[in-house]
């Protein structure tokens, strides 16, 4: 009777070890699988003036969760170039596209031939990503110039595309290369909410054998400024800050910094207070995103292996230096950005400060797909490093490039015949927020000891503009005559140096501060 007994027994134990070690496989098999991302990427969100206080999920459930970027940075303050450079991981002076229009290559043949055909989603669809993107694309995307909606650029899975620039209401998408027109009902056209049940559902269907990527792209903060209707009455009572540089005069600056009347006319105040109460409200529907796709990432039990990456693709002003609303300018208020993120690895509650950049976004997410980044070519760096440091190794850059190419109008523009044409974006009173001269290179030094900014102009007078942002964080000063002329030559060294790296070369430190 004994040996049945032992037999059965070991028989027993077989059969557990060889449940256990399945058991093992599988779990190790869902471990090795690479981690999914979300990239959230809103359109003209300052981080200077406030522009997180809605967010309070989303500061809550990715910030708290993770880790808050303080010194983050868009390499070039307007949308389109910008949204080129986090697609290509490239400054503009390699990707090329110089402003939101057609004939600056924003979503331009020329552009879909080169740069969007090596931008990070591709390299993420070879690594058997499950990639979906939903919202604003490049302001330009679905003109019949450019390929109409039928384009859908490489690596995408899913694509629902806004044609154009920003709406919230009363828009075309290109849903898989179909048009899609859209009217004005909330329950089923309002942008910021269709981005996110379109989301929720691919979540819903994608296949749990293979990692996800999401890039998220809701319209808001962006004009028209248009709230969801239970948002409408929110935030009443808040204007645009007072402080800094808000309505100060732009004394030793470049001309287009010159010539807004100051103090500001009382229409120009309460216009820009109502762009800046607006802009906030739309913003409540991105914190409501956030928070309901954390919740869903938890149902699915996605949540630990998800990076979720909150940006925007440049920052904005509200009467700064008496310019009434916009961006394209080179001061903190426009190149800062909001940066967030979570996800494995990462501790909770870390405010980093080393610099980032938005040409830094793909080489990060590509890092974190397992890519050999020394295959890619691309201008940014990874920062899996400063947020994982049990992940990767790194050091943070020391200085690194802003550049702008400025646009106008070839003939006058009716508000503002006295200043002649190559100006644009301009106001009642005369107050003009771009020109064709507005065409700038800085380089911005960020490295504990020196906190500093120099900018040349392509323009008949080759201006320039030189802060020290130690003493004068809201640029007030232009120090280029005072400032010791060593000083000045060396950030023009990096500064010539900046503008024509590529790649590896813009990795390069080596002038430092000492040299």
């Amino acid at each position: 009777m004994s040996g049945p007994t032992r037999g059965a027994g070991a028989a027993a134990a077989a059969a557990l070890i060889l449940a256990l070690l399945l058991t093992c496989s599988v779990r190790c098999a869902e471990s090795s699988k690479p981690s999914n991302v979300i990239l959230i990427l809103v359109d003209d969100q300052d981080v200077e003036l406030g522009g997180m206080t809605p967010m309070k999920k989303t500061k809550q459930l990715i910030g708290e969760a993770g880790a808050t970027f303080v010194n983050a940075f868009t390499v070039t303050p307007l949308c389109c170039p910008s949204r080129s450079s986090i697609l290509s991981g490239r400054y503009p002076h390699n990707h090329q596209v110089r402003n939101n229009s057609l004939t600056g290559n924003c979503s331009s043949p020329l552009w879909q031939k080169g740069p969007e055909a090596e931008a990070f989603p591709v390299f993420l669809s070879k690594k058997k990503y499950q990639t979906f993107f939903s919202g604003k694309y490049l302001n330009q995307y679905g003109q019949k110039a450019a390929g109409d909606v039928d384009h859908v650029p490489p690596g995408w899975d899913q694509w629902n595309a806004l044609v154009g620039n920003s709406q919230y209401y009363n828009y075309t998408l290109s849903v898989n290369g179909k048009a899609e027109k859209h009217s004005d009902t909330y329950e089923k056209d309002y942008l910021t909410d269709l981005i996110l049940n379109w989301s929720l559902t691919f979540l819903d269907e994608r296949s749990p054998q293979h990692p996800f990527f999401m890039m998220l792209a809701p319209p808001a903060p962006h004009s028209p400024w248009t709230a969801a209707p239970q948002y409408q009455q929110e935030f009443n009572n808040v204007q645009a800050p007072r402080d800094g540089s808000f309505d100060k005069p732009g004394k030793d600056k470049h001309w287009l910094l010159r010539q807004p009347t100051n103090p500001m006319p009382n229409s120009s105040i309460v216009y820009l207070d109502n762009a800046f109460r607006r802009r906030w409200q739309t913003l409540l529907s991105v914190d409501n995103m956030v928070e309901k796709l954390v919740k869903k990432l938890d149902s699915i039990k996605e949540l630990d292996n998800t990076y979720l990456i909150y940006s925007s693709d440049n920052g904005y002003h509200t009467g700064q230096f008496s310019l009434p609303i916009d961006k394209r300018q080179l001061y903190e208020f426009d190149i800062r950005i909001p940066l967030l993120v979570r996800g494995p690895g990462i501790k909770p509650n870390q405010t980093l400060k080393a610099p980032v950049l938005n040409i830094d976004l793909a080489p990060t997410i590509l890092d974190i797909s397992g890519v050999n980044l020394s295959t890619v070519k691309m201008d940014g760096e990874s920062f899996l490093y400063q947020m994982a440091p049990s992940l990767r190794n790194g050091t943070a850059r020391p200085f690194f490039l802003v550049e702008y190419t400025g646009e106008g109008s070839p003939v006058s523009d009716p508000s503002c015949p006295k200043l002649g044409s190559g100006v644009s974006e301009c106001f009642p009173d005369c107050v003009c927020e771009d020109a064709y001269n507005n065409t700038y290179a800085c380089v911005r030094s960020l490295d504990g000891s020196h906190n500093l900014q120099y900018c040349e102009f392509a323009d008949s007078e080759s201006f320039v503009e030189m802060y020290n942002l130690t003493t004068d964080p809201h640029q007030l000063q232009n120090i280029v005559k005072t400032v010791d002329p060593s000083v000045l030559q060396l950030m023009n060294q990096r500064l010539i140096k900046l503008q024509s790296c590529i790649a590896d070369s813009c990795h390069d430190y080596k002038m430092r501060n000492n040299q």
